[in-house]
C-alpha cells in the first residue's frame, strides 16, 4: 500500500473517545481573541479550505450578509464569487513581473486589505467613558461560524499519524495516542494529538464539547488526506504563462476563479 492510502487507513482507524481524551488532557477554551483569524507579522492569514467547503461558503456568506433572505442567494439569485471566498495557497508560487505565478495545489481562505481571514468581524471600538458595555463587546466573531472549515473548527488542534502529516504551525503541547488501546483490544495505529499556540490552551473542556472537536479532528484528518490522494490521482502538468496561477485540487486544474483550465469561460 502506498503510503498517503496507509495514513489515510490509519485516519479512518481513530477512535473518537481516545483523541477526546487528548483534547481533555490538554485542555482549550476559545477566547475569542480572533488571533487565528488575523495575519500575524505582516503575513497574511493563510487557512486550508476544501473545494466543498469553498462552495458551502458561497452560499453562507451570501445568505448571513442577505438580510431576510435564507435561500442562501443575494438579491441578483448568485451566489459569492468563488474568489470572494477562497484564493490559491501562496506557497509554491512565485513573484514575476505580472504578480504571483506558478502552480500551487491548495486553496487558502480568502484575506481582507489587512491580511486577515474575510470572514473575521473585529471588535467593536471600545465604549467612551459612561456607555453601557454590551456582552460581545471587546471581542471578534467569525461571520459564517455555522459553515466554518474543517481547519477553523479543529484549530488548534491536529492529528500526527508519523507520516506525511505535516505540522500548521508550531507545537506547543501533544499527546500521544494509545494509552488504553492495548486494553480494549484495538490495532496500534500510532498517532498524536498535537496543540498549536493559542491563549485557550489549558483550560477546561466538557466532555461533549470535547468529543465535538475529536469527531471533527478525525474528519479533518480522513479529509486531508482522502484530498491529498484525489490531488495526486487527478494532477497533469501544465505550463503557466507569466502571471498566470493555477491550482491543482481533487477535482483536477483550475484557475483563481475556481474553473477548470480544461473548461472554456463563460
Amino acid at each position: 500500500m502506498q503510503p498517503l492510502e496507509d495514513e489515510l487507513e490509519r485516519a479512518r482507524a481513530l477512535e473518537v473517545d481516545e483523541l477526546a481524551d487528548a483534547v481533555e488532557a490538554i485542555g482549550f477554551e476559545c477566547t475569542r481573541c480572533g488571533a487565528c483569524c488575523k495575519s500575524e507579522a505582516d503575513d497574511p492569514h493563510t487557512a486550508t479550505v476544501f473545494p466543498d467547503e469553498v462552495r458551502r461558503l458561497q452560499a453562507a456568506s451570501v445568505a448571513d450578509t442577505s438580510a431576510g433572505d435564507e435561500s442562501g442567494e443575494g438579491d441578483d439569485g448568485d451566489a459569492r464569487d468563488w474568489r470572494d471566498v477562497a484564493r490559491p495557497m501562496p506557497y509554491g508560487l512565485t513573484e514575476g513581473d505580472e504578480g504571483p505565478e506558478g502552480e500551487t495545489f491548495e486553496w487558502a481562505l480568502q484575506t481582507d486589505s489587512c491580511g486577515d481571514c474575510v470572514f473575521y468581524e473585529a471588535p467593536e471600538a471600545p465604549p467612551e467613558d459612561g456607555e453601557a458595555v454590551g456582552a460581545d463587546d471587546g471581542v471578534g466573531a467569525c461571520g459564517v461560524h455555522a459553515d466554518r472549515p474543517l481547519i477553523c473548527e479543529t484549530y488548534p488542534f491536529s492529528v500526527d499519524l508519523g507520516g506525511t502529516s505535516q505540522p500548521m504551525g508550531e507545537v506547543v503541547d501533544s499527546v500521544a495516542l494509545g494509552a488504553q488501546r492495548e486494553a480494549r483490544g484495538v490495532d496500534d495505529v500510532d498517532g498524536t494529538v498535537r496543540a498549536h499556540e493559542c491563549e485557550g490552551l489549558g483550560r477546561d473542556i466538557d466532555r461533549g464539547d470535547a468529543e465535538s472537536l475529536a469527531a471533527a479532528l478525525k474528519e479533518r484528518a480522513v479529509r486531508e488526506l482522502a484530498e491529498a490522494i484525489g490531488v495526486r490521482d487527478a494532477y497533469e502538468p501544465v505550463s503557466a504563462d507569466p502571471g498566470e496561477v493555477v491550482v491543482h485540487d481533487s477535482e483536477g486544474t483550475k484557475r483563481p476563479d475556481g474553473s477548470r483550465t480544461d473548461e472554456g469561460r463563460d
